[in-house]
Parts: C-alpha cells; structure tokens; sequence
C-alpha cells in the first residue's frame, strides 16, 4: 500500500502578497506613493524643527553672551590669583561654594598642510625617521584572484550576497522659470 502524502502547513504571511503580475505593478506604484508621502512629511517635519531650533536659539543668545563674557571674567579673576588658588600649584583646580574651576593642559599636536611637499622636504633633509611606512592587505587584488587568495591560511573569499531593490519610477515636473 502507497504511503499517503503528508501536507505541510505553512504559517500565513503576515503582509500582503501579490498574487498576479498586475497586484505585483500595482504594490510598486503603492510603495512609490508610499515613499512620496513620507519624503513630504519629512520635509515637513524638518521645517517645523528648524524654525523650532531657531526660536529658541533667539531666545537663549542672551544667556550664551552672558556665559561667555562670565567665563572670560572668571579666567582673568582666576588667572590673577591661580598661586593662590592653586596652593602655589600643588593642584589645577579650586573649589568654590557654587562650582569648581581648574586647568588642564592640552598635549601637544601636529598639524600638517601640504602633506606631499612635506615628505618630500623630509626625504631631501635625511628625517626619514618622521616617514611611517605602512604595510597592509591588499583586498581588491585578492577579490581579482580569489582562487589564489584562498589557499592562504586566514583568508576566506565570501559571497557578495544578493539584495531586493524596489525602485518605483518617478516623474519629475519641470520647473518653468518666471
């Protein structure tokens, strides 16, 4: 006696699925509408939040010019009296009753313009001791022959995997200039 098929029961999708070419046109012309209407409410949205920004940045400009000019006030105070402040720079800070100042210093730094007329100065001068070599892997030539670049231990060339891309045609209207 023949075995009798054994139906599997798949869970219902949880969104919906075109069942012809047509509904399948029809959900690309949607997600078109779709996407226009949320470009429109984000611009919108980005509208509403710079005119917010704005407002209160009016309305705190008093308080960041009062800040400002407090702070300088206090540096030049604190400057005058850091000995005193300091205990004759055993710490880089004072504590006030409202708050606390201190000094930090910043490390120092190199700035660099015109990086190549720079090494090339530094090769003419001998101070190759400033040039850094680098050494690194080459990954667009391995990508060229993956064949050769599996064979090396720790090296794996993986699939570039696939993506669905839905891109409903737009139009755009011409703008006609007064």
């Amino acid at each position: 006696m023949a075995k009798q098929a054994t139906k599997v029961k798949t869970a219902a999708a949880q969104f919906p699925v075109p069942q012809t070419t047509d509904e399948a046109n029809d959900f690309i012309a949607r997600i078109g509408a779709a996407q226009r209407e949320r470009q429109i409410l984000e611009a919108a949205m980005n509208e509403e939040m710079a005119a917010l920004k704005d407002r209160y940045e009016v309305q705190a400009r008093p308080f960041k010019d009062e800040i400002e000019q407090r702070s300088k006030g206090l540096q030049v105070f604190c400057e005058a009296h850091r000995a005193r402040l300091t205990s004759d720079g055993k710490v880089k800070f004072h504590r006030f009753g409202a708050g606390e100042v201190s000094w930090r210093s910043r490390p120092p730094k190199v700035t660099i313009r015109g990086a190549d007329v720079v090494i090339e100065a530094l090769k003419r001068l001998g101070l190759t001791r400033f040039l850094r070599v680098k050494e690194e892997v080459n990954k667009e030539a391995m990508l060229a022959e993956p064949e050769v670049a599996t064979t090396i231990a720790g090296v794996s060339v993986g699939s570039a995997g696939e993506d669905f891309i839905v891109k409903p045609f737009e139009t755009e209207l011409e703008e006609v200039a007064p």
